[in-house]
This record gives structure tokens, sequence and C-alpha cells, in this order.
């Protein structure tokens, strides 16, 4: 494919010649912690084009003292950022303005272009992204058990020296989808703290209990026997939404329907795929409230269409097991298959008559952990190896807040996916006219 391009006059360089600095993060234990602090990045963060935060399983931060004392690591404002070992390849700028401070362990390169390279950071990601990109780094890639991006390899990349033209649309194609991402996240997070202030309730206030005990004829008639199912947080908590405002439990609002499982035998990954392979969506493939864009692994369209699981659209999605309580929403860009842990929720039209609910405040309210975390942590119990609410998903309980409240929240949340969309249309256009240039 190189020698072909060659000859249609496209050249290459070393990504070593482009850049002022290419290293991996600090090497060294750094203690995390739970409190807000420097966020420190894990592998797992790094997705195509974004980064994601992952509320759940993430203690995401270190000390600003330690922050200082491993200056391995810092990255800047633009930086690129490349996961080299365990989940290879995968890449996005670092942005401050919805990343923050951050730093990154050795799990992640950060690549630094020089200032009078006719490149940018946004075409560097982008060509890792495409198809060409990623056969280079499978290429370069080593390790039996663990894979590794060596630095020394990542150093030897080629990388097309394109037209000024391409090259200047793709970035700003590039620049809009990550503009579109920074602008929608705050949407969501303004959306939760109006959904807050509308519920009037101090949940700082509400009293945890660091022991306690459980009436003998509770216990015999309660549903589950766990710690968690009488935790007096998780309980005082329903209660004082309870008090406020009516509840009714998921169940009778929404249709549940489960994902499926089509077995590993189907799955292909990203450079083994056709054009008409669907994108199998697993828990840890729920990014940022959306569907990740380019997860692990495609199934044929065959057991796609074989499947029919009637997801649209605006469809909000739960985790059940596993990682429990992620939630996210479709856009109109999203053609995927579910996991059997995940499932998706749509309003019943009864429920959207009579308490005017919508899919955006559905997917809003399930994103507080006051509301659904909490029930959800009541319900889990490990079944085997991996804990699971099983059905009781559909016991957990959701504030009805006033119209005009729903139809506030609801205008935010829609904003902000409207802009996900737009993104995603956006990277689809930059992959395509990527490949589409160098032939493949």
């Amino acid at each position: 494919l190189k020698n072909k391009n060659l000859k249609k006059g496209i050249s290459f360089i070393n990504l070593d010649d482009l850049s002022e600095k290419i290293s991996d993060g600090e090497h060294s234990h750094i203690p995390r912690q739970k409190e807000k602090g420097i966020r420190y990045l894990y592998g797992r963060n790094i997705k195509e084009g974004i980064v994601n935060f992952d509320p759940i399983s993430d203690a995401a931060y270190i000390s600003e003292e330690n922050y200082k004392k491993f200056t391995r690591t810092h990255i800047k404002q633009n930086d690129i950022l490349l996961t080299i070992v365990g989940t290879i390849g995968k890449s996005a700028i670092y942005k401050t303005e919805y990343i923050g401070k951050a730093g990154i362990p050795r799990h992640i390169a950060k690549i630094r272009l020089k200032k009078d390279v006719d490149n940018t950071p946004e075409f560097v990601t982008a060509f890792f992204r495409s198809t060409v990109g990623k056969w280079q780094l499978n290429n370069i890639t080593t390790g039996n058990i663990q894979p590794l991006l060596s630095i020394k390899n990542i150093r030897t990349l080629d990388i097309p020296k394109a037209k000024k033209e391409f090259i200047d649309k793709i970035t700003k194609l590039e620049q809009e989808q990550i503009n579109n991402e920074i602008n929608s996240l705050p949407l969501i997070e303004q959306a939760q703290q109006l959904l807050y202030q509308k519920l009037g309730i101090d949940f700082s206030k509400i009293w945890k209990g660091n022991f306690y005990s459980v009436n003998l004829s509770d216990f015999k008639g309660a549903d589950l026997w766990t710690p968690k199912y009488y935790y007096p947080l998780y309980i005082n908590t329903l209660k004082a939404i309870k008090q406020k405002w009516p509840t009714v439990p998921v169940g009778e609002i929404v249709t549940v329907k489960k994902g499926d499982e089509v077995g590993s035998d189907n799955y292909n990954k990203y450079l083994d795929k056709i054009d008409s392979d669907v994108p199998f969506i697993r828990t840890t493939d729920l990014v940022n409230y959306e569907v990740d864009q380019f997860p692990d692994f495609y199934i044929p369209k065959e057991i796609y269409e074989e499947l029919n699981q009637d997801i649209k659209a605006g469809d909000v999605l739960f985790t059940n097991d596993g990682k429990i309580g992620h939630v996210a929403m479709l856009t109109a860009q999203d053609k995927v298959i579910l996991q059997s842990h995940i499932r998706r929720l749509r309003l019943k039209r009864e429920a959207i008559e009579k308490y005017s609910l919508t899919q955006e405040y559905l997917f809003l309210v399930l994103s507080i952990k006051e509301i659904a975390k909490y029930q959800a942590d009541r319900y889990t119990v490990i079944q085997s190896t991996i804990p699971t609410i099983s059905n009781h998903l559909s016991d957990i309980e959701i504030p009805i807040l006033d119209k005009n409240a729903i139809s506030e929240i609801t205008k935010l949340v829609k904003q902000a996916f409207e802009l996900k969309d737009e993104k995603k249309e956006k990277i689809k256009e930059v992959t395509e006219e990527i490949d589409n240039y160098f032939g493949v």
C-alpha cells in the first residue's frame, strides 16, 4: 500500500521527525484517590478521538503533591495520547477544556508535534484511527501475553505528507468533533445540576450509618439478605426523595429489553471486519453517556438482522450486570448490537401521556447516583463471579418532577445528544476520507 501511494505522489515521514517529544507516562506506582485532585488517566480512558471518564470503576485522581513529584506524568494541551499497553492504538488529543489538569501512566504515550511542521495533532490522531494507521500500529505491536507498543517502534511510524488542503480539511473536521464533545458534556452536567436543584434535597445531610442492625421481622420478609440491601444511606436517600416527590418504578413506565450474547466465535476485530459488520456493544463500550463508535468487536450483519433487537435513537441503555449502573443514550448514528449485560429502556406511551416523561428525562434521572446507582447497589448480588441486579432494574423508583422541570431538563439533554450525533457523523466522515485518500 505504501509503494502504491508513493507512485501516486504521496510520500511519508517518520513520526519521530515530526515530533518534539515522544515518551510514555510514569512507570512508578502512584497512589490513587477518589477525592478530587489531579485526574490520572487509565489506558481504558482513551477512546478513539475522545477521553472517557468512568464514574463507576475509576479511582481517578492523584494528589497535587505527587503530580509535581512525578513529572513524567505531565501532559500539555494538544498532546496526542496513544494507548500502548494492553489495549493498543487508541488515540485522542489532550484538551484541558473537558479533561482538566491530568497525568498519564506508562500505559499511555504522549506525542508532541513540532511547531514548524506541516501537520497537526488532529490529522495524526485521525490517521491513527484510519485503516492504514491501524495496520501500521498492529504491525509494530509486540508481546505474547500483554500487547505492547514500544516507544522505539512508535518513532518509526510512517505518517503521510499529505497535501495541505487535505490536512486542513481533516484538521477542521477533527476540531469540530472535539468541540462537539467538549460542548456536550457541560450540557449534561448542567441538566444534572438542574435536577438536583429541582429535587431540593441536601443529600450530604442524609445519615449514612457506619454500623446498623435490622429487625428480624424485616429481615425475614425481605427480598434480599445482603448488607447493602439495608444500608441506611440507600434507604434514607430513597425515603427523602419519596417525601418530596411522587415516584414510580421503572418497570411501570418503560419496556425493558435485554441484549444478546452472540458468541466469541462471531467476534471480528476492527482490522478483520467487513463494511457490513455491526458494532457489538459491551458494558465497557458505554463512554461519556453514549456508545463507543469504535468498540473492540464487530459482528456479521446476518446475526444483527436475525436478532432484530429493535433499538433506535433516544433509547436509554443501562448496564445490568458486571459494571452496574452505567447509563447511555443512543443517537441516530448508532446502528449496534447490545450485549446481554445491557438493558434497553423505552418509555411506554401511557407513561408519556400520564407523567409528561421523555427519554431524555429518563436518561438524566438514571445518571444521578442518588437515584439509580444507590438503588442498583441495594439490589446487587454476585451471580457466580459477576455482579448483577437480575430483574430488579424494574424496581428502581424514579421521581416525577413537574412538567416544566421535565421540559427544561429534556431541552438540555437533547442539545447535548444532538452535538454527540454530529460528532459521530464527523468522525465517520474523517475515517472515510482518509481511507479513500489512500485507496483502501
